[in-house]
């Protein structure tokens, strides 16, 4: 099958996310994975695009640490209700009422992409937003998906692109955003700084 893209520099992902690391693969981008180890913690005050475009550039600049040399790409994602960021849930009783909140209420999803090279002194972050828009489903309904164990591991505790696709009435934006990686605007950084050609 052939490619749509071809890598001219190969990437470092710094992310450990399976569904980042699908899109990579299925563009046919020339990668490697170092995942970077950071503390996801929101400093008092700081508002949710600030927050996700910090881990963002944070993640990247683990991983340059040791590859300076490298083009790197790392990805936050926030789930984000009446200004309110949404992480991933505690436990099965903290996920339930994360999706009580979201339930009949829309949300916002951002998602923060940095392409960082440190000794070429670039660092260009991106931020995409998406409206999310959920039904009113019910508390048995929320638990039910909650069982599955797909939330468990989820910004706002659910997965666009699993199971949880149920919960969502329409969405306003970005698909792959959702995901985790707004491909358009992804694609037109590694183009502008010629790392892949069609």
């Amino acid at each position: 099958m052939a490619q749509i893209f071809t890598s001219l520099k190969e990437i470092i992902l710094a992310s450990g996310s399976p569904r980042r690391r699908a899109y990579l693969e299925d563009l046919g981008l020339s990668f490697r994975v170092s995942s970077a180890d950071i503390e996801e913690k929101l400093h008092p005050g700081e508002a949710s695009l600030a927050y996700v475009e910090r881990l963002a550039q944070e993640k990247a600049r683990v991983v340059a640490d040791e590859n300076s040399k490298n083009w790197i790409v790392a990805a936050d994602t926030v789930v984000c209700f009446e200004e309110m960021v949404l992480e991933k849930p505690d436990d099965e009783q903290h996920a339930l009422e994360m999706l009580m909140r979201l339930s009949g209420k829309d949300h916002l999803v951002k998602t923060a992409v940095c392409l960082l090279n440190k000794s070429l002194s670039v660092c260009e972050v991106v931020t995409v937003t998406t409206h999310v828009f959920f039904w009113d489903f019910s508390e048995d309904v929320a638990w039910a998906y909650v069982q599955s164990g797909e939330p468990l591991d989820k910004a706002g505790s659910y997965g666009i692109q699993g199971k949880g696709a149920f919960l969502v009435r329409e969405i306003h934006g970005s698909y792959s955003n959702v995901v985790g990686l707004p491909l358009c605007e992804f694609l037109e950084m590694l183009i502008r700084h010629e790392l892949i050609t069609s």
